[in-house]
């Protein structure tokens, strides 16, 4: 059994697989990088599962680089340089991220594609329901990530730069095409369920909503928390960020209240099962109002076809790190674990299917 935080956090020496000429790096930024300087070393950080994200570390200052893995990679997956440009715009903009501060195409450098950002230094919390925490600081942290998630939803991608950082309509029509042909591009086993709602999804789609910057991944372990206070630091891991359907976006966010647990603790952390009241946690109903009332956004009438589709959507990109095991280039040590969790996502998105 996984213990989640202590799994995912903090780093480890970089395996062989994901290695890169370190002194080579440290020469590009001296020369590219305002204030950088030697010498430099490096280490991977534990915690994610697609793009290999690692710590650098100098004398005098910390900074974090995400690159893609080598390999063969699935088509429009690891685009850094779409990362690059989503968090440039939201730093303008004061949005919770850490400062960016280059994107680098030239293979020769790291041997993939890269950026570099500051290190925010906090608390990630692996598991939602924040062991070790109280139930007042859990209250005012979901509400914080409500707030942050209403608040990224509220921006008009145009009046900050990113009016062509994605196509915006039929986001969630083009999302089931696309995770589609993600799954059967990495499938190793055949799960009916997902057969079925790969027919399913596109007859039951929700009706459209009005095109919004969308994260894709917005969870508790993709955010850092202050070290002393219950405040959003910064929001992580932008890979799957676009223009689409915010309500989309938000109810991948409450998959954490439906989520099936994995034996060995390697899944997508869940709240079912814990008593929410007594940790301070808000229900789903009461943080769902919360969301509609900051955003006049609502995804109620249309709840259990958005969570069919998210559910769906999760499984696929866990299918996607599966097919990573077999190919040979997966990042994280907890990457073959992931394998169980396919199957009860796609059987849980097939629930909610059946009762939408």
């Amino acid at each position: 059994m996984i213990d989640r935080q202590a799994a995912y956090s903090g780093t480890k020496d970089v395996p062989t697989a994901l290695t890169f000429d370190v002194a080579r790096l440290g020469q590009y930024l001296v020369a590219s990088v305002q204030g950088f300087a030697g010498p430099l070393t490096a280490k991977q950080f534990r915690g994610g599962q697609s793009n290999p994200t690692y710590l650098l570390e100098t004398p005098s200052r910390h900074y974090v680089l995400r690159r893609k893995p080598p390999g063969k990679l699935l088509p429009s997956a690891h685009a850094v340089d779409r990362e690059f440009r989503v968090i440039s715009a939201l730093h303008a903009q004061r949005f919770p991220v850490a400062r960016p501060l280059i994107y680098c195409a030239d293979e020769s450098i790291a041997g993939t594609a890269f950026y570099v950002m500051d290190f925010v230094d906090g608390r990630v919390f692996w598991e939602p329901s924040m062991p070790g925490s109280n139930a007042k600081e859990r209250a005012t942290i979901f509400d914080a990530m409500n707030a942050t998630l209403a608040r990224l939803h509220s921006f008009d991608p145009s009046a900050i730069g990113l009016a062509d950082f994605g196509k915006g309509e039929n986001y969630v029509a083009r999302q089931v095409e696309r995770w589609s042909k993600q799954y059967r591009a990495s499938e190793t086993e055949r799960i009916p369920e997902m057969d079925k709602l790969i027919d399913w999804l596109p007859e039951h789609l929700p009706p459209a909503q009005p095109t919004r910057l969308v994260h894709g991944d917005f969870r508790l372990d993709n955010l850092i928390v202050a070290k002393d206070a219950p405040c959003i630091e910064a929001v992580l891991d932008w890979e799957l960020s676009t223009l689409g359907d915010p309500l989309a976006d938000f109810t991948y966010h409450l998959m954490q209240w439906h989520m099936p647990h994995s034996d060995s603790g390697a899944g997508t952390a869940s709240l079912m099962g814990h008593n929410l009241a007594a940790l301070g946690i808000p229900a789903m109903t009461d943080y769902v109002d919360a969301y509609v009332a900051r955003t006049g956004l609502d995804p109620r009438p249309h709840l259990p076809v958005y969570l069919a589709y998210n559910f769906f959507r999760l499984a696929a990109i866990l299918q996607g790190i599966v097919g990573r095991v077999r190919d040979g280039t997966a990042t994280s040590e907890h990457a073959t674990s992931r394998a169980e969790m396919v199957r009860p996502l796609a059987v849980r998105a097939w629930e909610f299917a059946q009762i939408a």
